[in-house]
């Protein structure tokens, strides 16, 4: 059985409890310790006064009466000498000429000013650099209101600032806050490094788990108008990986959804991997939560850009608040069509009507009547410059239709590399082709999965035929023995799909090969002395290297993360675009072509205005036209790579045979 502890063990416990009580606890030590000192050795000298003096000695000896109070004051006026000589050591000087004992209090004084004051500077130090590094955590809760809230970390949050920020620029004080499990300050030094264009938008971060209440709460969640959801890992993560991102933001939707309450008006935007998920986020609130599929749209884009070569610049434009993009207009109709509309808009060109009931409609027919509470789909400039006018901006003239559309034929296309994207592609292109057609997939050292996949497709595919190349892309000799200019389409996907690379190694081997192929399109050119008409697509995971993979000789190219961005903006903004692009990147329904000028003129070149273009492309299949596309610049960044989308009505262009015309149609013939 224990002893008794001593009062020494017992006194030591109980200080070891109130200082664990925190820096409060001792600040209040030090400042005892400060004040028993100063009285301690006031009321010493005190002492020493009355023993060195006497009652009858010294000023009492020469007939002063001290009263209590006399004795009091006289207390006080040393322990306000110790007072001086304990903040400040150089007030011992005052006791140069006294009695010896004096000397040494005054000693002792500055010597525990000294030890306790550097303790107390210390302390403070301390407490202020704990105080600057918890404001630095971003501890304290967002003060905003109406805010964009994106929750998660990673290469897409740039892409998606950049965008907010050109979305932004026309609103009073808009706010972007980021909730991650990222130390703040390794936030705020990544985007104080690489996103120095803020314009008028502020950035707020703080560090907390993404599913917890009390972290959405921090960034006022129940107050953001918009929230979009990442996933914590690639496209390039493993299947553990993605499963695990899919479990964490289903957890993050639902603390996001309890958070803000059913009452409250929210725009949230979430990325899942897994289709069976999908359907689960979507069902926790559907009126208010948008999922995305990244890998399906950009598989559908590639296949699509494969088709029409300039329409990777259109899409990085439409779905970009940089250039044009499509917002939903209402206005006083009083009863006119879907084609006359088109002519009444200074800025912009309508392309859909969604109805008073939610009905939408891309490329409705011409004759349909708007009705009140009917608004149009249209692509234009920013929010800010949609104007419709009672009266017909330009009477545009009438021109002759060409006759006839484009023959479908047999293609074939050479897929270099595989990605979990593949799948997708290629049963998308099979919609487009005509039976007969060929995929050949050119891969070294595939996995079994890999070439199980490829089996399984070639067998689930009626009328493409797809086959295996064991060959190394990334050299040339191999790449030469296929002869790559003989396919009508080249796609370039990462050439390790089994591996978890990072995004940087996969851009690098794809400009590898790109390079290798831009050397084989040169001797086919010498060789052959005509142009190739192969279209070349890649896939760029860091968009920073978009102008590398644009001087390695590619036609058309996909930027993922970019153009991933570029939706989880826009969706967040408006949540009724998914359904637009659930349209436009599917075979079935009206899409958006990059066609051949010769297919609508008889005679080229021909000098005329966007509005004559637009009322000609109506005359075939109730057509819309949304720009157009020049061959002499489609090489010059700088000019759009010759695209140019919504001119005013009234502009003019001169269209030769290798020119075309951005349209949205039913088909590409």
């Amino acid at each position: 059985m224990a002893g008794k502890a001593s009062f020494s063990e017992s006194l030591r416990y109980r200080t070891d409890n109130f200082l664990a009580k925190g820096s409060g606890a001792l600040f209040i030590s030090l400042t005892v310790a400060f004040m028993l000192t100063l009285c301690g050795i006031g009321l010493f000298r005190f002492v020493l006064q009355i023993v060195y003096a006497g009652l009858g000695a010294a000023g009492i000896a020469e007939g002063e009466s001290y009263g209590i109070w006399g004795f009091v004051s006289l207390a006080l006026h040393y322990v306000w000498y110790t007072f001086l000589q304990l903040t400040d050591p150089g007030n011992m000087a005052q006791d140069n000429d006294t009695w010896m004992p004096y000397k040494v209090s005054a000693v002792l004084a500055g010597m525990a000013g000294v030890v306790i004051f550097s303790a107390l500077i210390a302390f403070l130090t301390t407490a202020l650099d704990q105080a600057i590094a918890s404001l630095k955590k971003g501890r304290s809760r967002v003060l905003e209101k109406e805010h964009t809230l994106i929750i998660g970390w990673g290469p897409r949050v740039l892409e998606i600032l950049r965008e907010l920020v050109e979305a932004n620029e026309s609103e009073k004080d808009p706010v972007v806050a980021i909730l991650a499990e990222v130390d703040k300050e390794e936030m705020d030094d990544y985007l104080r490094e690489r996103h120095t264009d803020r314009r008028n938008t502020r950035i707020v971060t703080r560090s907390g788990p993404t599913s917890s209440l009390a972290s959405l709460e921090k960034v006022r969640a129940d107050e953001a108008r918009s929230a979009i959801v990442l996933a914590t890992c690639g496209e390039a993560g493993s299947a553990e990986d993605k499963l695990a991102s899919d479990a964490r933001v289903i957890k993050t939707v639902l603390a996001l959804v309890s958070q803000v309450g059913e009452d409250h008006e929210i725009n949230i935007v979430a990325e899942i991997f897994d289709p069976r998920n999908r359907d689960v986020v979507k069902s926790i609130s559907p009126d208010r939560i948008s999922v995305i599929d990244a890998q399906d749209i950009l598989a559908k884009i590639m296949v699509q850009t494969s088709r029409t070569s300039g329409l990777s610049v259109v899409y990085a434009e439409l779905l970009s608040f940089e250039g044009c993009e499509m917002y939903f207009y209402d206005a006083d109709w009083n009863g006119i069509t879907f084609g006359h509309v088109q002519f009444h808009f200074p800025d912009g060109v309508p392309i859909g009507i969604r109805t008073a009931a939610g009905e939408l409609t891309i490329r409705p027919p011409i004759q349909t009547v708007l009705e009140d509470g009917d608004e149009v789909l249209i692509i234009a400039d920013d929010d800010s410059t949609i104007d419709f006018r009672p009266n017909p901006l330009v009477t545009p003239q009438e021109m002759s239709l060409r006759p006839g559309r484009i023959q479908p034929r047999e293609e074939k296309m050479l897929v270099l590399g595989w990605s979990p994207k593949a799948s997708v592609v290629i049963g998308e292109y099979a919609d487009y082709v005509l039976d007969g057609s060929r995929v050949d997939v050119m891969i070294s050292g595939a996995s079994p999965k890999t070439l199980a996949e490829i089996g399984t497709l070639n067998q689930e595919m009626d009328g493409l035929s797809i086959g295996h190349i064991d060959m190394d892309p990334m050299s040339s000799a191999d790449l030469a023995s296929v002869f790559p200019f003989s396919y009508n389409t080249v796609l370039v996907l990462p050439q390790n799909p089994d591996m978890e690379v990072s995004p940087e190694r996969v851009d690098s081997e794809t400009i590898i090969v790109l390079l290798h192929l831009r050397k084989l399109l040169k001797e086919a050119q010498q060789q052959y002395e005509q142009e190739i008409s192969t279209k070349l697509i890649t896939e760029v995971l860091d968009s920073a290297n978009q102008e590398l993979i644009s001087r390695a000789g590619v036609n058309d190219f996909i930027i993922s993360n970019r153009m991933v961005s570029m939706m989880f903006a826009q969706i967040s903004e408006e949540p009724d675009i998914q359904r637009v692009y659930d349209d436009l990147f599917q075979e079935d329904g009206s899409e958006i072509y990059v066609k051949p000028a010769w297919l609508y003129f008889e005679q080229l070149p021909v000098t005329c205005t966007f509005g004559d273009l637009m009322k000609l492309v109506q005359k075939r299949d109730e057509e819309i036209c949304i720009g157009y596309k020049l061959k002499e610049l489609e090489t010059d960044g700088d000019e759009n790579y010759g695209v140019k989308l919504i001119p005013f009505k009234d502009t003019e262009v001169t269209l030769g045979a290798e020119d075309g015309l951005v349209v949205v149609a039913e088909d590409d013939m």
